[in-house]
């Protein structure tokens, strides 16, 4: 059995899910690369052995050689792309966000509540990432007692784009924090602050919010776009009875001239390899067996973080606190 993939989009992430699903992921043929630039599509197609091109995202998902979807295009065409594949019966890897506003998730959600089964499985890979996976394992086995506060920061080397603003930071950026905390520890958010320091120059400051979970619990999390020394994502959950950090990921040490360096990746791709492939192997057999995976993110995860950003981002621009406000969670995603 092979499941007839198209992907949505033929950018970075868009290829690179190509890659995975053509080198790494058995059961899965690479039918449509489809984007608004032919040629580009062709490239990624090219490359990767894909069977077709298309430059019209409705027609592909429409096609009836195409069993499943997977959604890489720029982030505003999330939703629509999303209700399609719904529409159409056929499930759909989307990458991150579903929407950065709250009122296209609900849409989405609607889509699905309405045929009582989830399509919709969202690109928040790190929660494949084994890092977050024995942080999650520690607390549910008891070893770190009951969770007190959970720490992250997430550093690039450089901002995507000179008009990047600290509250981009929070709407593109900071959703897989708020994403793999909820995972991590089991909780919804309530409120949010959200700060910046002042740099010397313009480009845009860290962000550092300050959340408060339904358990009464502490979380912190650190955006920083322009830490300069490389990309570093880490976190640690304290518990009363320990804490469990996540380490600089590093395959080598150098000892030269009485110093001892690592390495730091440039970007997310080397880091979350792994957690990738893991989530595009479990994306083939939620397709096949109709099974939605244990930990994988879906519609109302999507949604959860877009109210949380939207939030912060309030909080950010008043400098007050801003509550967390969810609708009661529909039934097919408890």
């Amino acid at each position: 059995m092979t499941t007839r993939l198209a992907i949505i989009g033929a950018g970075l992430m868009g290829e690179d899910h190509a890659r995975i699903f053509a080198q790494e992921v058995p059961g899965a043929t690479l039918q449509v690369i489809c984007d608004p630039d032919k040629n580009r599509a062709a490239a990624v197609a090219d490359k990767f052995s894909a069977a077709d091109v298309a430059t019209d995202a409705a027609a592909t998902i429409a096609r009836p050689d195409v069993d499943a979807v997977v959604i890489a295009s720029p982030d505003f065409t999330h939703a629509d792309l999303t209700r399609q594949c719904i529409d159409a019966g056929k499930r759909v890897l989307c990458e991150k966000p579903l929407s950065q506003q709250s009122s296209e998730c609900l849409e989405v959600m609607q889509a699905e509540v309405l045929l009582n089964a989830r399509h919709v499985m969202l690109g928040f890979m790190r929660r494949y990432d084994q890092s977050y996976m024995d942080m999650r394992a520690a607390l549910t086995g008891g070893k770190l007692g009951r969770a007190l506060m959970m720490h992250n920061f997430h550093r690039n080397v450089e901002t995507p784009a000179s008009d990047f603003t600290g509250a981009m930071a929070i709407t593109n950026s900071a959703p897989h924090e708020f994403d793999v905390v909820r995972h991590v520890m089991g909780v919804e958010y309530t409120s949010i602050t959200a700060h910046q320091p002042r740099r010397s120059d313009s480009r845009v400051a860290p962000v550092v919010m300050v959340l408060e979970t339904s358990d009464d619990q502490l979380v912190t999390i650190e955006i920083n776009n322009n830490a300069a020394y490389g990309y570093d994502v880490r976190a640690e959950l304290v518990g009363e009875a320990g804490s469990i950090a996540i380490n600089n990921v590093a395959y080598t040490r150098t000892d030269s001239r009485f110093t001892s360096s690592t390495p730091y990746d440039a970007d997310w791709r080397s880091r979350y390899a792994d957690a990738y492939r893991r989530q595009n192997r479990e994306f083939i057999r939620f397709v096949e067996t109709g099974e939605f995976p244990g930990i994988a993110s879906d519609a109302w995860d999507g949604y959860c973080a877009a109210v949380v950003a939207e939030a912060g981002v309030r909080a950010l621009e008043s400098g007050q606190t801003s509550p967390v406000s969810l609708i009661e969670k529909p039934e097919l995603y408890a």
